[in-house]
């Protein structure tokens, strides 16, 4: 089984896609590693985030190892790193590049173990338009820019970062503009898809309207 679970940064979308992946025992797959990966790979060398060249360079010679290696950096997952994951993830070139990888995995499912799994939760971008347009369920999750650079501020916050809710709000609002806006890819809900907005959602309720809807398509 195959699901996707695209949308805007910070909608809540990864903290569902691991809860459904947990449920139903699939493989987890954050698309957005790869894109911060290379980003911070850019970042460490001094690379400018606006050499595409450096980027599609960087992107070819990216492993799984390389990546899980990566992510253990303190930027991984700091505005700073989102905000270089967005940059790279907006060139053509290096989509391609990563393209194979992240449909590949669906082809041969694993934990992090290394053990097969019976399918994948796709967390991403474009995964259900793109990556992996014949999944059988998708969803896109998604919330008000306010709401969502209130919950990102927050976990900064709870994490001991220096974080300014005006300057995470303004990254939040650039996003979205280059996600929406690139030509090849463009950050919308496959026609398939079911959309949640959980601007006024707790985890809970979403994950119970989600897989509400996961039970009813696989019955």
């Amino acid at each position: 089984m195959i699901i996707t679970v695209d949308g805007p940064a910070a909608a809540g979308k990864g903290t569902l896609s691991q809860r459904l992946a947990e449920k139903y025992c699939l493989a987890y797959f954050d698309t957005g590693m790869v894109y911060r990966a290379v980003g911070l790979m850019l970042l460490s060398e001094d690379k400018d985030l606006q050499d595409v060249a450096a980027a599609e360079k960087a992107a070819a010679a990216l492993t799984f190892a390389k990546m899980v290696e990566l992510s253990r950096h303190k930027d991984f997952r700091s505005a700073k790193g989102g905000q270089a994951a967005s940059i790279v993830s907006s060139y053509s070139g290096v989509r391609a590049l990563l393209l194979d990888m992240q449909r590949n995995f669906a082809k041969n499912p694993m934990f992090a173990d290394g053990t097969p799994a019976k399918g994948v939760i796709y967390d991403g971008r474009d995964t259900g338009t793109v990556v992996c347009p014949n999944a059988e369920i998708k969803f896109f999750i998604t919330a008000s820019p306010e709401v969502r650079a209130k919950r990102r501020y927050d976990e900064f916050v709870a994490k001991g970062m220096a974080a300014s809710y005006e300057e995470v709000l303004k990254d939040v609002k650039a996003r979205d503009e280059r996600d929406a806006t690139r030509k090849d890819a463009p950050m919308k809900p496959a026609e398939d898809a079911v959309i949640v907005d959980t601007s006024d959602m707790g985890i809970e309720e979403v994950f119970a309207k989600t897989v509400a809807i996961i039970e009813k398509k696989i019955k």
